[in-house]
């Protein structure tokens, strides 16, 4: 009877475990969704931003239509793949896609913003420095929701990478979550903006 009661103690210690590292795992799932979550909401506010950015620009910039065009394009392309990469963080291709996407913005709206210095009316717009302050403490709340992202997306990819919990990871189809990395150097600054 002793032997039946130890392997029932291992067995009920074993199923507890298993609870508790799938109930860890699906913690930090939730953590660098919620990561996420924080990024979307400075991207909506600085695609709220752009247009806005852009008419106050349009007005002094007339010649400069491809590049005011541009900046409008990589935004909607920008907020598509951000609908993507909320839709499900660990996706990622979608992940990509946004990184991509922010990269081109990040570039269309640097060129805005190196023309705009040729234009000193535009420069001393009230409403265009107003916008363009808003824009660049957006852009520091982005950096900041990013690494406290890539911070959670790292404590989970460790926990589902470690020995026993990477088991239940792999058991539970737990995928791997995609850090959201910068590629460029120039990207990793925010755009120069000085009026």
């Amino acid at each position: 009877m002793i032997p039946l009661f130890i392997v029932l103690g291992l067995i009920i210690v074993f199923v507890i475990w298993l609870i508790g590292a799938y109930n860890g795992l699906v913690v930090l799932r939730n953590r660098f969704k919620n990561a996420f979550a924080q990024i979307d909401v400075q991207l909506k506010r600085r695609y709220d931003l752009i247009p806005n950015l852009v008419e106050t620009a349009k007005g002094y910039m007339k010649h400069e239509r491809e590049t005011l065009e541009a900046v409008i394009q990589a935004r909607n392309q920008a907020a598509a793949a951000g609908k993507a990469a909320a839709a499900n963080p660990a996706d990622s291709s979608a992940m990509a896609g946004l990184v991509g996407a922010e990269g081109a913005l990040t570039g269309a709206l640097g060129r805005l913003f190196a023309l705009s210095e040729a234009y000193p009316d535009l420069k001393a717009n009230q409403n265009m420095m107003q916008l363009t302050e808003e824009l660049t403490s957006t852009e520091n709340k982005i950096s900041f929701a990013r690494q406290a992202y890539n911070d959670a997306v790292t404590v989970y990819n460790t926990k589902r990478e470690v020995f026993p919990t990477n088991i239940v990871a792999n058991m539970f189809n737990f995928v791997a979550a995609v850090l959201f990395e910068i590629e460029e150097a120039a990207q990793r600054e925010a755009p120069k903006m000085s009026f």
